[in-house]
């Protein structure tokens, strides 16, 4: 079965080099081609696409928007943003639904695996984005404490001492220093000034 692709950018050396890669390394595919974002959209409510390789900056482009507009204009298509931007900016899209990223810095040999790998697996991640995908923010960190150990985090940061929180809680000396171990833990760090710090960052 051939498989529709629209490529989406502003470029002509891009639109028409990333074609003949992809004819060249890939079979039964079809391309076709957007100059801008409009015209990528107008094209897709029109005809059923495989996979768009969207470029993230082009003219009229809507950021991550994008990503939404496309989907609902077909949610089974696949989104591929192809761009020479930061890592750090591909997971934003990534993040809002896309499918993948691939640098237009990469070989030809990376192009065609990264949509291979779409059209038989649904998404290709390099692995450094991997990494950026699965880093978990200090404030996902809080949420993973169990009510108890958060309690005793807000006691902590708000200055009670042992004592004071084995008070408060009903909770035996030797315990309140287990549950501090495991807070520190979970948090990444071993001193109090570092959770007052993420307390007043992401709590307060």
């Amino acid at each position: 079965m051939i498989k529709k692709i629209l490529i989406a950018d502003d470029h002509d050396i891009v639109l028409v080099g990333t074609s003949l890669i992809l004819e060249s390394k890939i079979k039964d595919v079809a391309i076709d081609l957007a100059e801008d974002y409009p015209e990528a959209l107008e094209k897709i409510s029109r005809e059923k696409y495989d996979l768009i390789i969207l470029d993230i900056n082009m003219p009229e482009s809507k950021n991550k928007k994008m990503i939404s507009e496309i989907k609902a204009l077909d949610p089974a298509i696949k989104i591929l943003m192809f761009s020479a931007y930061e890592e750090e900016i591909a997971v934003q899209y990534i993040k809002e639904g896309a499918n993948g990223y691939v640098s237009k810095l990469s070989k030809s040999e990376e192009i065609s695996e990264a949509v291979n790998k779409i059209f038989s697996e649904g998404f290709y991640y390099p692995p450094n984005i991997v990494a950026q995908l699965f880093q978990e923010s200090p404030l996902d960190s809080i949420k993973n404490l169990s009510a108890r150990e958060y309690e005793i985090f807000i006691l902590m940061v708000k200055g009670y001492g042992n004592l004071e929180i084995s008070n408060k809680m009903g909770i035996q000396m030797p315990t309140i220093s287990t549950y501090k171990k495991r807070i520190y833990t979970k948090l990444k760090t071993s001193n109090l000034p570092d959770l007052i710090k993420l307390y007043e960052t992401y709590i307060a």
